[in-house]
């Protein structure tokens, strides 16, 4: 195996690791093309999930037909993969929302995300490239509920160091967005 240089790094082991890992897990890329007429049904569906077909239909000039038909082959690809609401986190009763850096013991990566991924309190868990194997975002109703979630879930044996952030303010958060082309 070839060995990653990078130049003024410490921890060698660190991005040895992370090589290992991409040679083991390469990223599955497929990719659909999406088409005006899919890109406007997606549209339609961020703003309002809840918009019926028929409607969906009317607003980008199509029959209904072709909005059933697209969807369908759209869920069936995997680019829709379901139908949600958006939150206000704080009027829901989420206090707090941190962001946390985790350094993972060489070989329990995968097993250890899976676990913290696991807990409610957890929005999204990410491998990443940079001074942490993953980070985690999740939202705690309070300091001690947030106590509870890292003493639980962010310390399990394997995690070997956490750093946590606290989100002050958010300026944007959406769920997801098709590429603009």
């Amino acid at each position: 195996m070839n060995k990653l240089v990078v130049s003024g790094c410490k921890d060698w082991r660190r991005y040895e690791r992370q090589e290992q890992y991409f040679h083991d897990n390469p990223p599955v890329t497929f990719s659909m093309d999406l088409d005006g007429t899919d890109r406007a049904i997606i549209k339609c569906l961020e703003s309002d999930a809840r918009m019926s077909l028929r409607s969906v239909a009317e607003e980008i000039g199509v029959s209904l037909g072709t909005v059933s038909n697209r969807l369908r082959r759209l869920e069936s690809s995997g680019v829709v993969t379901g139908y949600t609401i958006r939150l206000d986190a704080e009027k829901a009763g989420w206090g707090l929302t941190v962001v946390v850096g985790l350094r993972i013991e060489k070989g329990r990566l995968l097993e250890l995300q899976r676990r913290i991924a696991e807990d409610h309190r957890v929005l999204g868990v990410y491998d990443v490239t940079g001074d942490f194997d993953s980070m985690v975002v999740a939202r705690a109703v309070d300091r001690g509920d947030l106590d509870d979630l890292s003493k639980t879930v962010l310390s399990l044996d394997g995690i070997t160091r956490s750093v946590t952030h606290f989100v002050l303010n958010t300026v944007k958060e959406k769920s997801s967005s098709i590429p603009e082309h």
